[in-house]
């Protein structure tokens, strides 16, 4: 399986980088691809996501490195009242008092099979105060307590569950990689497109000034031609009223530009204030696309499918662990401890202490060994219930994969007939829109000649603008179909090679 996937962005970028006009930053399409994939707010949330992930598999493999936890009782303090029964009266009541000052200090070492071995010592000074009910006389006492132990515990008959619980980290871990990588060319295909969108936006106000433009021309000529007596009052009126809206639809395709631009500021992470330029290359460069090709390559690096089989086997840890609901276990463990009590009864720490390890030599060392079994007989049901679940659930997702394949076969064919279409509309629409700009033309040396009138010049200013929308609405979706095709099959037929490079692994 593949690790470490990393995607070559800057193979995308054949254009340009950002150049600087005064305060202006112009920007092409992958220059702006590549600020998104630095600065935008989407790349900032995935790169934390995956961070967040790969501490989630760091602390899982720091699980089986060794502990030292130390425990300090600086003091620990209790007062309470205790109740005496007497067997010939009623109860009296004690006061008792006690002031601890001490810790615990202990090193624990993972084993790799799953069991733990730790050594602690547990030393404290304690001094007790009781306060008699019977004569109101206090008793006093100090002790030290001196405690070296050696703890032992190793399950057997089952999985070592460290390991298991590392494997799933690390399965989680390298979908996160999946995830953040196919996010990033999510990043590109969105900036692609909102790229375009915001290039026809201002293509839009660039027709509405053109239409703005010959509309106060054809005004201005039909004024001339009043004087002259060769044009009634009403085509003049007509004229200057095209004017008028061709004013309010440039204010309108402004306003929807600037809409556009914040927008598209926001996606790539600039500043609102930013003021910037868009930089585009309309020229059409056909490409061969072979649909076999295509399909393995999708098959063969579509993360998709590599998440889905990192479900697969995490639902396979589920399987296991369901399963050992109801199996046989065991466990075993010792312990080996030493502990001295000081006899004194007063004293300085030093000589306590000394105390609590001379009484180490004479006291027995406390031990044991345990070998424990856990053995299931009868559960109703509920055990096999668990393992049912969890099977199904493994089926479900194996035959999500199936299906999954045969989708992406499915998407990489509608995606090749998605690109044949728009290349072809693509043509057609580049010979209407130089039919309708000769056509403009003629149209616009007939209105001077007197031959049409002003209605039929902005008739013919209309449909100019709409073919030129049309052949740029044509470029946009035949951009938007290739670098679709690129991220559903990690591939660049333009230039013949991957977007996916194999990189050593990290774990």
């Amino acid at each position: 399986m593949v690790k470490g996937l990393k995607f070559l962005v800057l193979g995308l970028i054949m254009l340009p980088w950002v150049a600087k006009s005064q305060d202006t930053l112009f920007l092409t399409c992958p220059s702006a691809i590549e600020i998104a994939l630095g600065e935008s707010y989407s790349t900032h949330s995935f790169e934390i996501d995956k961070q967040a992930m790969q501490y989630y598999f760091s602390y899982y493999k720091a699980m089986f490195k060794p502990r030292l936890d130390l425990n300090l009782d600086a003091p620990l303090w209790r007062e309470s009242v205790t109740e005496i029964e007497q067997a010939n009266g009623l109860p009296v009541y004690n006061s008792n008092g006690s002031l601890q000052v001490g810790g615990n200090l202990s090193f624990t070492y993972v084993l790799p099979t799953g069991g733990n071995l730790s050594l602690s010592t547990n030393p404290f000074r304690r001094n007790f105060t009781t306060v008699l009910a019977s004569d109101n006389s206090t008793l006093k006492t100090d002790l030290f307590n001196s405690q070296f132990s050696l703890y032992f515990t190793q399950p057997i008959f089952t999985k070592n569950k460290l390991r298991e619980n590392l494997r799933e980290a690390e399965y989680n871990y390298q979908k996160s990689e999946h995830y953040y990588s196919r996010a990033q060319m999510d990043i590109v295909y969105d900036v692609t497109q909102e790229f375009y969108a915001l290039y026809r936006s201002k293509k839009q106000v660039e027709i509405a000034l053109e239409k703005l433009t010959n509309s106060e021309e054809s005004f201005r000529i039909a004024k001339l031609k009043l004087e002259g007596g060769r044009m009634a009052q009403g085509d003049v009126m007509s004229a200057e009223v095209s004017v008028a809206q061709n004013k309010a639809a440039y204010l309108k395709a402004i306003n929807q530009m600037q809409n556009d631009e914040d927008q598209f500021k926001q996606l790539i992470g600039l500043d609102l204030d930013r003021k910037i330029g868009i930089v585009t290359n309309l020229e059409y460069k056909p490409i061969l696309i072979d649909e076999l090709k295509a399909t393995d390559e999708a098959l063969k690096n579509r993360l998709e499918i590599k998440e889905t089989e990192i479900d697969i086997n995490l639902q396979k840890i589920e399987v296991d662990r369901a399963k050992r609901i109801r199996e046989f276990q065991g466990n075993i463990s010792a312990y080996y401890d030493l502990t001295g009590i000081s006899t004194l009864g007063a004293g300085t720490t030093t000589q306590l202490a000394q105390s609590s390890f001379d009484n180490i030599r004479n006291r027995p060392p406390n031990r044991g060994i345990a070998l424990s079994f856990t053995l299931p007989i009868f559960d109703w049901g509920r055990g096999s219930s668990k393992v049912k679940q969890a099977k199904l659930n493994l089926q479900s997702k194996e035959l999500y994969k199936e299906n999954q394949e045969v989708t992406i076969r499915r998407e990489v064919r509608e995606i090749i007939r998605s690109v044949n279409e728009s290349s072809e509309q693509l043509k057609i629409h580049q010979k209407n829109l130089d039919l309708a700009r000769q056509t403009y033309q003629i149209s616009q040396i007939r209105f001077e000649n007197g031959d049409i009138s002003n209605q039929d010049l902005t008739i013919e200013q209309e449909r100019l603008a709409t073919i030129q929308l049309d052949y740029l609405d044509s470029f946009i979706g035949y951009q938007l179909s290739i670098n679709n095709l690129k991220r559903k099959t990690m591939w660049d037929f333009e230039s013949n090679k991957s977007y996916v490079v194999l990189q050593p692994s990290q774990h």
